[in-house]
Protein backbone atom coordinates (compact mmCIF):
# COMPACT_ATOMS: atom_id res chain seq x y z
CA UNK A 1 0.00 0.00 0.00
CA UNK A 2 1.43 3.37 -0.99
CA UNK A 3 0.74 6.93 0.09
CA UNK A 4 -1.21 9.17 -2.25
CA UNK A 5 0.67 12.43 -1.78
CA UNK A 6 -1.14 15.75 -2.21
CA UNK A 7 1.51 18.18 -0.89
CA UNK A 8 5.15 17.47 -0.02
CA UNK A 9 7.35 20.43 0.96
CA UNK A 10 10.50 18.45 1.73
CA UNK A 11 12.16 20.10 -1.27
CA UNK A 12 12.11 23.42 0.62
CA UNK A 13 14.36 21.98 3.33
CA UNK A 14 17.81 20.53 3.71
CA UNK A 15 18.76 17.42 5.69
CA UNK A 16 16.99 16.88 9.02
CA UNK A 17 19.06 18.09 11.96
CA UNK A 18 19.56 16.39 15.33
CA UNK A 19 18.83 18.15 18.61
CA UNK A 20 20.61 15.46 20.60
CA UNK A 21 19.79 15.16 24.30
CA UNK A 22 18.91 18.83 24.83
CA UNK A 23 15.25 20.05 25.21
CA UNK A 24 15.42 22.19 22.08
CA UNK A 25 12.81 20.62 19.79
CA UNK A 26 10.76 23.82 19.62
CA UNK A 27 13.81 25.87 18.64
CA UNK A 28 14.54 23.38 15.85
CA UNK A 29 10.94 23.26 14.64
CA UNK A 30 10.69 27.06 14.64
CA UNK A 31 14.07 27.55 12.98
CA UNK A 32 13.42 24.98 10.27
CA UNK A 33 9.90 26.26 9.55
CA UNK A 34 11.38 29.77 9.31
CA UNK A 35 14.24 28.70 7.05
CA UNK A 36 11.83 26.67 4.91
CA UNK A 37 9.92 29.86 4.08
CA UNK A 38 13.03 31.66 2.86
CA UNK A 39 14.46 31.42 -0.65
CA UNK A 40 16.84 28.48 -0.84
CA UNK A 41 17.81 26.32 2.13
CA UNK A 42 20.08 28.17 4.56
CA UNK A 43 19.67 26.92 8.16
CA UNK A 44 19.03 29.48 10.88
CA UNK A 45 20.52 29.45 14.38
CA UNK A 46 18.50 27.28 16.76
CA UNK A 47 20.88 28.25 19.54
CA UNK A 48 20.23 31.96 19.16
CA UNK A 49 16.44 31.77 19.17
CA UNK A 50 16.47 29.24 22.03
CA UNK A 51 18.79 31.41 24.15
CA UNK A 52 16.62 34.51 23.75
CA UNK A 53 13.34 32.63 24.25
CA UNK A 54 14.63 31.27 27.56
CA UNK A 55 15.93 34.68 28.57
CA UNK A 56 12.54 36.21 27.77
CA UNK A 57 10.81 33.58 29.92
CA UNK A 58 13.34 33.82 32.76
CA UNK A 59 14.02 30.12 32.33
CA UNK A 60 17.24 28.13 32.55
CA UNK A 61 18.51 26.74 29.22
CA UNK A 62 18.31 23.25 30.72
CA UNK A 63 14.51 23.35 30.27
CA UNK A 64 12.33 23.36 27.18
CA UNK A 65 10.96 26.60 25.75
CA UNK A 66 7.36 27.82 25.64
CA UNK A 67 5.67 28.52 22.32
CA UNK A 68 4.60 32.07 23.26
CA UNK A 69 8.16 33.03 24.14
CA UNK A 70 9.62 31.37 21.05
CA UNK A 71 7.28 33.18 18.66
CA UNK A 72 7.75 36.53 20.42
CA UNK A 73 11.50 36.06 20.20
CA UNK A 74 11.31 35.25 16.51
CA UNK A 75 9.42 38.49 15.87
CA UNK A 76 11.39 40.86 18.12
CA UNK A 77 14.88 39.31 18.32
CA UNK A 78 14.96 37.30 15.11
CA UNK A 79 17.72 34.83 14.44
CA UNK A 80 20.94 34.80 12.41
CA UNK A 81 22.18 32.08 10.09
CA UNK A 82 23.30 28.84 11.71
CA UNK A 83 27.01 29.47 11.14
CA UNK A 84 26.84 32.67 13.21
CA UNK A 85 26.11 30.65 16.37
CA UNK A 86 26.20 26.91 15.60
CA UNK A 87 24.16 24.53 17.71
CA UNK A 88 25.89 23.25 20.84
CA UNK A 89 25.62 19.47 21.41
CA UNK A 90 25.84 20.22 25.14
CA UNK A 91 25.64 23.32 27.33
CA UNK A 92 28.83 24.56 29.02
CA UNK A 93 29.17 23.32 32.59
CA UNK A 94 29.37 26.96 33.69
CA UNK A 95 26.14 28.52 32.44
CA UNK A 96 27.56 32.01 32.89
CA UNK A 97 29.57 31.20 29.78
CA UNK A 98 26.43 30.47 27.78
CA UNK A 99 25.65 33.53 25.66
CA UNK A 100 25.63 34.57 22.00
CA UNK A 101 28.80 35.65 20.21
CA UNK A 102 29.57 39.35 20.36
CA UNK A 103 28.47 39.80 16.75
CA UNK A 104 26.13 37.55 14.83
CA UNK A 105 25.55 39.35 11.55
CA UNK A 106 22.14 39.88 9.97
CA UNK A 107 19.05 38.92 11.96
CA UNK A 108 15.91 37.58 10.32
CA UNK A 109 12.51 38.01 11.96
CA UNK A 110 9.14 36.49 11.22
CA UNK A 111 5.62 37.20 12.42
CA UNK A 112 3.51 34.29 13.63
CA UNK A 113 0.08 33.32 14.91
CA UNK A 114 -1.29 30.60 17.16
CA UNK A 115 -4.65 29.62 15.67
CA UNK A 116 -6.96 26.94 16.99
CA UNK A 117 -5.63 23.40 16.70
CA UNK A 118 -7.34 22.56 13.45
CA UNK A 119 -6.05 20.10 10.88
CA UNK A 120 -7.84 22.05 8.14
CA UNK A 121 -5.62 25.02 8.97
CA UNK A 122 -2.51 22.85 8.67
CA UNK A 123 -3.59 21.61 5.24
CA UNK A 124 -4.50 25.16 4.22
CA UNK A 125 -1.04 26.42 5.15
CA UNK A 126 0.61 23.54 3.30
CA UNK A 127 -1.46 24.33 0.22
CA UNK A 128 0.19 27.76 0.33
CA UNK A 129 3.65 26.15 0.56
CA UNK A 130 3.91 27.11 4.22
CA UNK A 131 5.01 24.55 6.83
CA UNK A 132 3.28 24.47 10.22
CA UNK A 133 4.75 24.07 13.71
CA UNK A 134 2.88 21.39 15.65
CA UNK A 135 3.13 20.58 19.36
CA UNK A 136 2.25 17.03 20.28
CA UNK A 137 2.46 14.50 23.07
CA UNK A 138 4.48 11.40 22.20
CA UNK A 139 3.65 7.72 22.08
CA UNK A 140 5.73 4.56 21.86
CA UNK A 141 4.89 4.23 18.16
CA UNK A 142 6.29 7.70 17.51
CA UNK A 143 9.61 6.68 19.04
CA UNK A 144 9.69 3.50 16.95
CA UNK A 145 7.85 4.25 13.69
CA UNK A 146 6.97 1.28 11.46
CA UNK A 147 8.87 0.47 8.28
CA UNK A 148 6.16 1.95 6.06
CA UNK A 149 6.68 5.29 7.83
CA UNK A 150 3.02 5.70 8.86
CA UNK A 151 2.11 6.04 12.55
CA UNK A 152 -1.55 5.29 13.23
CA UNK A 153 -3.59 5.75 16.37
CA UNK A 154 -3.89 2.66 18.54
CA UNK A 155 -5.74 2.65 21.85
CA UNK A 156 -3.00 0.36 23.22
CA UNK A 157 -0.21 2.73 22.17
CA UNK A 158 1.40 4.10 25.31
CA UNK A 159 1.21 7.89 25.67
CA UNK A 160 4.05 9.65 27.47
CA UNK A 161 2.84 12.74 29.39
CA UNK A 162 6.38 14.10 29.20
CA UNK A 163 8.34 15.05 27.27
CA UNK A 164 6.11 16.91 24.88
CA UNK A 165 7.47 17.57 21.45
CA UNK A 166 7.55 20.07 18.57
CA UNK A 167 7.59 18.97 14.94
CA UNK A 168 7.02 20.58 11.54
CA UNK A 169 4.15 19.58 9.24
CA UNK A 170 5.55 19.56 5.69
CA UNK A 171 2.98 17.64 3.64
CA UNK A 172 -0.25 15.69 3.53
CA UNK A 173 -1.96 12.92 1.61
CA UNK A 174 -3.89 9.68 2.06
CA UNK A 175 -2.94 6.16 3.12
CA UNK A 176 -5.37 3.26 3.09
CA UNK A 177 -8.33 5.63 3.05
CA UNK A 178 -7.02 7.69 5.97
CA UNK A 179 -5.77 11.25 5.77
CA UNK A 180 -2.12 11.58 6.81
CA UNK A 181 0.23 14.48 7.63
CA UNK A 182 3.95 14.35 6.80
CA UNK A 183 6.12 15.67 9.61
CA UNK A 184 9.77 16.65 9.87
CA UNK A 185 11.44 15.81 13.18
CA UNK A 186 14.68 16.93 14.85
CA UNK A 187 16.14 13.53 15.79
CA UNK A 188 18.49 13.24 12.84
CA UNK A 189 18.18 11.42 9.49
CA UNK A 190 18.42 7.91 10.97
CA UNK A 191 14.93 8.22 12.55
CA UNK A 192 11.93 7.35 10.39
CA UNK A 193 12.31 8.09 6.69
CA UNK A 194 15.40 10.31 6.66
CA UNK A 195 13.96 12.15 9.66
CA UNK A 196 10.32 12.21 8.50
CA UNK A 197 7.19 10.13 9.13
CA UNK A 198 3.52 10.25 8.24
CA UNK A 199 1.00 10.62 11.07
CA UNK A 200 -2.64 9.75 10.50
CA UNK A 201 -4.92 12.68 11.20
CA UNK A 202 -6.69 10.52 13.77
CA UNK A 203 -3.39 10.15 15.62
CA UNK A 204 -2.54 13.83 15.36
CA UNK A 205 -6.02 14.97 16.37
CA UNK A 206 -5.71 13.03 19.62
CA UNK A 207 -2.20 14.16 20.50
CA UNK A 208 -1.78 17.70 19.10
CA UNK A 209 -1.99 20.39 21.77
CA UNK A 210 -0.51 23.43 20.01
CA UNK A 211 -0.18 24.95 16.55
CA UNK A 212 1.78 27.89 15.16
CA UNK A 213 1.81 29.30 11.65
CA UNK A 214 4.60 31.62 10.56
CA UNK A 215 3.53 34.63 8.53
CA UNK A 216 5.43 37.48 6.90
CA UNK A 217 9.11 38.33 7.39
CA UNK A 218 9.70 41.35 9.62
CA UNK A 219 12.61 43.64 10.45
CA UNK A 220 14.38 43.35 13.78
CA UNK A 221 16.99 45.75 15.17
CA UNK A 222 20.66 44.94 14.69
CA UNK A 223 22.22 43.50 17.84
CA UNK A 224 26.00 43.52 17.63
CA UNK A 225 26.60 43.07 21.36
CA UNK A 226 25.32 40.02 23.22
CA UNK A 227 22.62 40.91 25.73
Amino acid sequence: MSILVTIDLRGQFGPVRDQGARPTCLAFATSDAHAGLRQGWDPLSCEYVFYHAQKRAGQTPTKGAFLNDMLATLETEGQPKEQEWPYLPALPSDLSQYHPPTAVGALYGREAEQPRQDLDLIRGALNQQRPAIVLSTLTRRFFQPPNDGVVMHDDQDRVFPAPRHAIVAVGYGEFGGQKVILIRNSWGPSWGMAGHIWLTEDYLRRHMYGLALLKEACDVPDRTVAA
